[in-house]
């Protein structure tokens, strides 16, 4: 005897000039979970403020399960359990995807120019292109990375310029040590912002007993200062030090 089969309804907006993404997504979420969705889209505004009025909503889209309404996008995923409630949302993903890309891309250079995938410059590389893109977190919002790193930075504390600086500063030096170019510039900047760094996360974290969020990937992730935070400025500062001792590849 075969399975009842499961129906979803789903309403949400879809006009000539903007089709809701949230709407799209929840379609998607109810197949996967193997629903027959009967699609309603919403092309007018005016049927779209109809819908919202009759069902006491403010928001499309809008699930529907047997006679029991769902919610939105959100609503759906907590549903179904793909969002658990937490009292933290702490994660090192950001951390872990910049580290693992960074690597990649210097394993596959390595392949590229020398054949080989583990050379003394993929270890050069995967530094300077984890800065990099640690660097290019933070320019998305430089506002944003400013305020959080001004709350454990000791010379940001002091000079709020700096803050506004520092994601250019490590961008140029990681840019200029992929390449070891102008190392009388990169090597000064890796020294200086990694050390300064460095202390003030270690002030923070081991001396303070601070807990609080770091600025090391940007202002909208979660990632608590510690470890991550020390390990970047550190990196920069073996990489500085690196390139002193061995000028020439």
């Amino acid at each position: 005897m075969s399975k009842p089969q499961k129906t979803a309804r789903l309403y949400r907006m879809a006009m000539e000039n903007h089709v809701c993404p949230y709407g799209i997504k929840s379609k998607w979420v109810l197949e996967r979970e193997g629903y027959t969705v009967e699609d309603h889209p919403l092309t007018t505004r005016e049927a779209t403020d109809a819908f919202k009025a009759e069902h006491g909503v403010k928001t499309t889209p809008q699930s529907f399960i047997g006679d029991e309404r769902i919610g939105g996008y959100t609503d759906l995923r907590k549903h179904f359990g793909y969002d658990k409630e937490t009292t933290s949302d702490t994660s090192y993903r950001p951390v872990i995807a910049v580290f693992a890309v960074g690597a990649a891309l210097a394993v596959a250079l390595s392949l590229f120019v020398y054949q080989a995938p583990f050379t003394i410059r993929t270890g050069e590389w995967f530094v300077a292109f984890s800065m990099a893109m640690l660097a290019m977190l933070k320019l998305q919002d430089v506002e944003q990375f400013s305020t959080m790193f001004v709350g454990y930075d000791l010379l940001g504390k002091k000079w709020v310029p700096y803050a506004y600086a520092y994601p250019f500063l490590e961008a140029t030096a990681a840019v200029l040590m992929a390449g070891r170019v102008l190392p009388w510039l990169s090597i000064p900047i890796a020294l200086f912002i990694g050390t300064i760094g460095a202390v003030s996360v270690f002030y923070a974290v081991y001396i303070q007993k601070r807990s609080i969020k770091c600025a090391c990937v940007g202002g909208s992730a979660n990632v608590p200062l510690g470890f991550v935070s020390l390990t970047e400025n550190l990196a920069m500062i073996g990489m500085a030090i690196w390139m002193l001792l061995r000028p020439m590849v």
